[in-house]
């Protein structure tokens, strides 16, 4: 299981998972708790130099370029999800903000979601929104979106609720029709679902607590994960690229906690219910009608990618106005590697920032 697997954990049925679910309000050891309060208090480790323009008490809005210049703003909005938007810029040649630099895209912001708090446990897809439509304002719209993996769901939502203030818009790794294909993420077993997802919340009272989603899957053999995820050199590593698993490490270890109401709402409308095709996604009192789509649309998929695979992703070019300019590319890796790969931000990623900033 990748780090974003966070996500199927409510469609899983077997009593085995079930069971460790309930063990987790038992077995949580002090010293996890005391690891978990660490990482928590980390902050994400930039490789390119940054300012943060807006600090909200859900995101930060963190620019990496020179603001001034005559081009569009891009913003990308990292997933709202178990980790930090550190993935996005962790080391050079696996970092997708430098790649866009480096191939045109001048004006570049990234959305940075923070840890919630007790205070965030009711705020659902709405508060998210309305927090995503602060940072496009505070840009400049019209404004291009880079929505990863989770993000991506959310900044097409955006784009159809505000069409004004969105250009472009590239959606990467993003589960659109999650009924499309089968992923780790939507596997069926709703029996149980109910039961787990209130158990959860329970255990955090009213949070989705990440030290409580971590601790959910059993862990795999991390070399295979890192040459896969970061598209390495067969092993064994180098010393540049042990140092670079060193930092995905410490990335993989600061966990977030998530809005109960939030966490809710996603697992229900969008893997449950498949809302966001059946247009009856609601957001900020409107459904959602992805047939009203106006900007031009880049798809983006990873053909190993078992979390979101292409067919979820491709699915919104049959939904979007026949008329609409849609570009897809699909890259030879799994999820991670979309956005962090070596070889993926080398090959499919210039095109899609030369396409951006046309």
């Amino acid at each position: 299981m990748s780090p974003y697997d966070l996500w199927t954990w409510p469609w899983t049925s077997t009593i085995e998972f079930y069971q460790r679910l309930l063990d987790l309000g038992e077995t949580t050891a002090t010293t996890d708790a005391a690891q978990t309060e660490a990482a928590l208090e980390s902050e994400a480790e930039w490789l390119t130099p940054n300012n943060v323009t807006l600090d909200l008490d859900a995101l930060r809005l963190r620019e990496f370029s020179n603001a001034k210049a005559a081009q569009a703003p891009l913003l990308i909005v990292a997933p709202r999800s178990l980790h930090d938007a550190g993935f996005l810029d962790l080391a050079p040649g696996h970092s997708l903000v430098q790649t866009l630099s480096s191939n045109g895209c001048e004006r570049i912001f990234l959305v940075e979601w923070k840890c919630a708090t007790p205070a965030m446990r009711d705020e659902g897809v709405d508060a998210q929104l309305a927090l995503l439509n602060i940072a496009v304002d505070e840009i400049g719209p019209p404004a291009d979106l880079v929505g990863v993996c989770q993000g991506g769901w959310l900044s097409l939502v955006y784009a159809t609720r505000f069409p004004g203030k969105i250009r472009k818009l590239v959606l990467a790794g993003s589960p659109i029709d999650t009924k499309a294909a089968p992923s780790a993420l939507c596997a069926s077993g709703a029996p149980l679902s109910e039961a787990l997802l209130e158990q959860l919340l329970k255990l955090g009272e009213g949070l989705v607590l990440g030290r409580h989603l971590s601790r959910l899957w059993p862990s795999e053999a991390k070399s295979r994960r890192l040459i896969d995820f970061l598209q390495l050199s067969a092993s064994p590593m180098t010393p540049d690229e042990w140092e670079l698993a060193e930092k995905f490490e410490r990335w993989d270890h600061r966990l977030l906690d998530l809005p109960g109401a939030y966490y809710r709402e996603v697992a229900l409308w969008l893997y449950r219910e498949n809302r966001l095709i059946a247009g009856t996604f609601p957001a900020l009192g409107r459904a959602v009608d992805l047939g009203a789509l106006s900007c031009p649309l880049f798809l983006l998929a990873g053909a190993e990618d078992a979390i979101v695979p292409p067919a979820q992703v491709f699915a919104a070019a049959s939904r979007v106005p026949a008329d609409l300019a849609v570009e897809t590319a699909i890259a030879p890796c799994c999820h991670l590697a979309l956005f962090m790969g070596r070889r993926t931000l080398t090959e499919q990623w210039p095109g899609i920032a030369k396409w951006l900033s046309k």
